[in-house]
Parts: structure tokens; C-alpha cells; sequence
């Protein structure tokens, strides 16, 4: 699946992973390749990537490594569109 996190001031990563897990109102959840289409709204977390994702140099301060070796992401809140194998979250 497709992944891009955008902020206001830059794309922070566009990139094919195995799974995204974020934080939504109700709680975290994950999705995986051909999860169902969903809009969420998400709340002050981590954005938990899986996969061999290689970043940019410029953005590889923005991200840490959890403790399960996935990298993280955190935003204070945001939207998540998924559809059609591509997650993009719009992250303050």
C-alpha cells in the first residue's frame, strides 16, 4: 500500500509500506493492504509505519523508531483518507 504524510509545510513521506497504524478518535487502529475505504479524524499520537521504508535525509529527524522497530511519526491531530491501497494523512 501507498502512504504519504503532509503537513502544512512539506510532504513528509510518500512511500509503499506494509501497514500504518494512527491515532483515532476511538483509539489507535491499523490498516493493511486492501483495507476497507475510510475517512477518520486522529487525535495527538503516533503515525506507526511498517515496512522498509527509506527516508529522505531531510525529513530523517522528523521520525523516531518504536520500540517494535516500526517508525513513528507524531502529530498533535489530523484526517486520514484511505481508499484504494493509498493512506494519506493530512498531520499537524
Amino acid at each position: 500500500m501507498h502512504l504519504e504524510i503532509i503537513t502544512p509545510e512539506k510532504i513528509l513521506l510518500s512511500a509503499e509500506v506494509e501497514s500504518v497504524a494512527v491515532p483515532g478518535v476511538e483509539g489507535e487502529f491499523q490498516m493493511l493492504s486492501d483495507h476497507e475505504a475510510i475517512v477518520s479524524v486522529l487525535v495527538k499520537g503516533e503515525v506507526k509505519i511498517g515496512g522498509n521504508v527509506s527516508l529522505a535525509e531531510e525529513v530523517k529527524d522528523d521520525f523516531t523508531t518504536g520500540e517494535d522497530g516500526r517508525l513513528e511519526y507524531h502529530i498533535k491531530g489530523g484526517v486520514l483518507e484511505f481508499k484504494n491501497n493509498k493512506a494519506i494523512v493530512l498531520a499537524d
